[in-house]
C-alpha cells in the first residue's frame, strides 16, 4: 500500500468543513463555505466544475479579506489537479495556500500542505524532498496538536523508510505509532491504510500468517467506509498472494483491483494493478497477455510520472521480450530500466535522508536541552545561596559551566559555519547545472571529465534573425542585447517547457537538441512543438515592435533528427555541444528557411508527419550528405496550433501569442 494519497485525501477532507466556521457569521464567509462544499462534492464526477467552484470562492474570500479561505480554496483547486495526475499545477496550488496558511497563522493548514506537496514527491520517487516535507508537517502537526495530522505525517515518513529494507525496522515502527493513534481515535480510514502498510512489510519478511492478518484487516475497512481506497487493499493482497506463488488468485485480486480503479479514474491505482496482473502472467507464462498489461501500465505510469512503478514496468517487459525472442526491445527496455534504477537508488541521496531524521530529532530534543539548562541554572543559583560558605566548590562549578557554555557557543558556530558552507555549495552546483546538462555535471563532479557519447537519434534545432547585422548596425548596443536577452529568455523557457537541452548561443543564432544527455522516444514531436510555439511567441513580440514604430525581427528555424556525438569541451570553461553531419544538415535547414517559418528535413518529416501538416519544399545539397528534402511544418494536427504563423506574419495580423 505505502501509499501517502490515502492520507493525503485524510489531511485535505477532514479539514474542509471545520476549518471554514471561523467566521460563520459573516454572510460572504458563509458562500465561501457553501462554494467550497459543492466543490468538494464534484472532486471526481465533475473536475472542471469543482475547480470553477473553487475559483469562485477564492474571489468572494479575497474581496472580504478572508485569508483562510483564500488558502482552502487553492488547496482544493490542488486537490482535482492532484486527482488528475497533474502534479506541476497541484504543487503550485498547494505552495500558494501554504503561504496564506502561515500569513493567517495557521500551523494545521500549513502542515496540511506540507504534507500533500510531500505527497506529490513520493509518487515522483524523490523521496529526499518527500522525507523533508513530511518532517516538516510532523513537527507542526505536534505544536498543533492536532492528531490526525500527527499519524498522517507518521504513516508517510514510514512509507518513505519502507523503500529500502534497512529500513524496515524504522517504517515499522512510524507505522505503529499512528496506529495506535488512529484506534484511540477510532479511525476506520486511518486503521485500514496502517494495516495494509504494516501487512505489506511482514509480506516482505516472509510472515505471511500476520500479513494476511493485517491485509485483510485492511480490506474489511476500506470495504466498510471509504472504498475509493478498495483497490490498494486488493492489489496488496494480491502482492502477497504472489510471493507465495499462487499467481491465479494474485491475477484474481489485481484484476479486481483494476476494475473497481477504472470506474474512479484512479490512475495511480490502476498503474499498480496493471503491473500486478502482468507479472502473473508472466509468472503462468502468458507472454502476450503480460506484454500487453506491461505496456498499458507503462503508458499510464508515465503520464503519471510514477518512477518506482516504472522501474518495475521497464524489467518485466525486459524480460517479456527477452523470453520472446524479441532482443531489440528487450535491450531497449532493460536500458530504461537501469537508468531509473540508478536514479532511484544512489548512496548521496540515502545520506541526505539520514541526515534530515537526523535534523528532526535533534531540533525536537532542543526545546527539553533549553529547558534542561534552564533548571540546571535555577538550581545552581539556590545552591550558591545555601552552600556560600563553601566558595571553593562553587568557584569549580561556575567554571565547569562556563567551559560547557563556550564548548556549545563553539559548536553552534561550527554549525553555522557548516549551513554557510552547505548552501554555497548547493549555489556553486546549481551554476554548473545551467552551464551543463545534470547527468553529465555528476560525472564531472564524480570523475573529474565527462565521457563522450554517440546517440543515434537526436533532434537538433537552429534558429537565427534574418538580417540581424544590418538590424545591429542601426541600433544602440545596450538596447540590442536588451532585445535579444528578451527573445532568448523565452527561447529558454519554451524549450524548458517541452525538456529539452539548450546547447548554446553564438551571436543571434540559437541552438537546442531533444533525445539528449537521456534518450528518450518523442523528441522530435517536442522540438517541433517548441520551434512553432518560438515563432508564435515572436509574432507577438513582432506585433509590439511593429507597434512602437521599430521594424520586426524575422527568425527562420531549421530543424534536423539524426545520429550525433555529444560530450564536453574545454577545460576552465565547459560548454556542452554536439558534432556530427546531423547538426551540418539542421544548420541547414535553418539556413534555407523562410522568416517566419520552420522549415525541417525529410529525416524528421518522416517521425512528425502523422501529427503536423508539412508542405514539400524541394531539395537542398548538403556537404558530406548529398540533396535532402526539406519541408515546412504548417500546423500541429494534434494539439490546437496558436495561429499559422507565416501567413499572420506577412500579413501582421492581430494575433498575438497570449491567444
Amino acid at each position: 500500500m505505502k501509499c501517502n494519497k490515502v492520507f493525503f485525501w485524510i489531511t485535505i477532507l477532514a479539514s474542509l468543513t471545520g476549518t471554514l466556521q471561523v467566521l460563520a457569521a459573516d454572510v460572504d464567509t458563509v458562500q465561501v463555505n457553501s462554494l467550497l462544499q459543492q466543490a468538494k462534492e464534484r472532486y471526481t464526477n465533475d473536475p472542471a466544475g469543482a475547480i470553477n467552484l473553487a475559483r469562485k470562492a477564492y474571489d468572494l474570500a479575497r474581496s472580504n479579506g478572508f485569508v483562510k479561505g483564500e488558502a482552502l480554496a487553492l488547496k482544493a483547486v490542488g486537490i482535482v489537479y492532484y486527482n488528475q495526475g497533474k502534479y506541476v499545477e497541484a504543487t503550485d496550488y498547494w505552495s500558494r495556500a501554504k503561504r496564506l496558511f502561515s500569513e493567517a497563522g495557521d500551523k494545521v493548514g500549513v502542515a496540511n500542505m506540507l504534507s500533500n506537496i510531500g505527497a506529490i514527491y513520493f509518487n515522483q520517487g524523490d523521496d529526499e524532498k518527500a522525507l523533508s516535507h513530511y518532517l516538516q508537517s510532523l513537527r507542526l502537526a505536534e505544536e498543533a496538536g492536532d492528531k490526525v495530522r500527527v499519524y498522517t505525517a507518521l504513516n508517510n515518513v514510514g512509507a518513505v523508510y519502507e523503500h529500502k529494507p534497512e529500513n524496515w525496522n524504522k517504517a515499522i515502527d512510524y507505522y505503529t505509532r499512528a496506529l495506535a493513534i488512529c484506534e484511540k481515535l477510532q479511525d476506520g480510514f486511518g486503521i485500514g491504510t496502517l494495516s495494509g502498510n504494516i501487512g505489506e512489510l511482514y509480506g516482505q519478511q516472509d510472515s505471511t500468517g500476520k500479513a494476511l492478518f493485517y491485509l485483510q484487516k485492511s480490506l474489511d475497512a476500506f470495504s466498510k467506509g471509504d472504498v475509493e481506497n478498495k483497490p490498494s487493499a486488493l492489489n496488496s493482497l494480491g502482492k502477497l498472494y504472489a510471493k507465495d506463488s499462487a499467481y491465479q488468485k494474485a491475477y484474481a485480486y489485481h484484476k479486481e483491483a483494476y476494475e473497481f480503479a477504472r470506474t474512479l479514474n484512479g490512475k495511480y491505482d490502476m498503474v499498480q494493478s496493471l503491473l500486478g496482473m502482468a507479472n502473473a502472467h508472466a509468472q503462468l507464462g502468458n507472454l502476450p497477455a503480460a506484454k500487453n498489461d506491461y505496456l498499458k501500465a507503462k503508458a499510464l505510469g508515465e503520464e503519471v510520472n510514477m518512477l518506482r512503478e516504472l522501474k518495475d514496468v521497464y524489467d518485466g517487459l525486459a524480460k517479456t521480450y527477452a523470453l520472446a525472442n524479441d532482443y531489440r526491445n528487450a535491450f531497449y527496455y532493460h536500458e530504461l530500466f537501469a537508468s531509473i534504477k540508478d536514479s532511484l537508488y544512489n548512496n548521496e541521496r540515502d545520506k541526505k535522508i539520514a541526515l534530515l531524521q537526523f535534523d528532526f530529532d535533534l531540533q525536537k530534543k532542543q526545546g527539553e536541552i533549553n529547558l534542561l539548562m534552564k533548571d540546571r541554572s535555577l538550581k545552581e543559583v539556590e545552591l550558591k545561596r545555601q552552600r556560600i560558605a563553601k566558595n571553593a566548590s562553587i568557584a569549580g562549578l561556575v567554571f565547569l559551566v562556563v567551559i560547557a557554555v563556550i564548548l556549545y557557543r563553539n559548536y553552534r558556530v561550527k554549525v553555522r559555519v557548516n549551513q554557510l558552507l552547505d548552501k554555497q555549495k548547493d549555489e556553486i552546483e546549481g551554476l554548473l547545472l545551467n552551464i551543463l546538462p545534470a547527468e553529465v555535471a555528476q560525472e564531472l563532479r564524480q570523475k573529474g571529465q565527462a565521457t563522450p557519447r554517440n546517440y543515434e537519434r537526436v533532434s537538433i534545432l537552429f534558429s537565427d534573425f534574418n538580417g540581424f547585422t544590418s538590424i545591429a548596425d542601426k541600433m544602440e548596443p545596450s538596447a540590442l542585447v536588451e532585445d535579444l536577452s528578451e527573445c532568448f529568455m523565452a527561447f529558454d523557457d519554451i524549450i524548458d517547457k517541452y525538456n529539452l537541452e539548450k546547447i548554446k548561443t553564438i551571436g543571434d543564432a540559437y541552438m537546442c537538441a531533444g533525445g539528449i544527455p537521456t534518450p528518450d522516444i518523442d523528441h522530435p514531436f517536442r522540438i517541433v512543438r517548441a520551434a512553432l510555439e518560438m515563432q508564435a511567441f515572436m509574432l507577438s513580440y513582432n506585433q509590439k515592435r511593429l507597434a512602437k514604430g521599430l521594424l520586426p525581427w524575422q527568425m527562420r528555424i531549421g530543424i534536423n533528427v539524426g545520429a550525433v556525438v555529444a560530450g564536453v569541451v574545454g577545460r576552465k570553461k565547459y560548454a556542452y555541444d554536439i558534432w556530427g553531419s546531423s547538426v551540418n544538415v539542421a544548420s541547414r535547414m535553418e539556413s534555407n528557411s523562410t522568416p517566419g517559418r520552420v522549415n525541417i528535413s525529410a529525416a524528421t518529416y518522416e517521425i512528425v508527419k502523422g501529427e503536423f501538416a508539412c508542405s514539400y519544399r524541394g531539395k537542398i545539397s548538403a556537404k558530406n550528405v548529398g540533396e535532402i528534402d526539406m519541408y515546412f511544418v504548417d500546423k500541429d494536427l494534434v494539439a490546437k496550433a496558436p495561429v499559422s504563423f507565416a501567413k499572420a506574419f506577412q500579413q501582421k495580423t492581430s494575433i498575438s501569442y497570449d491567444d
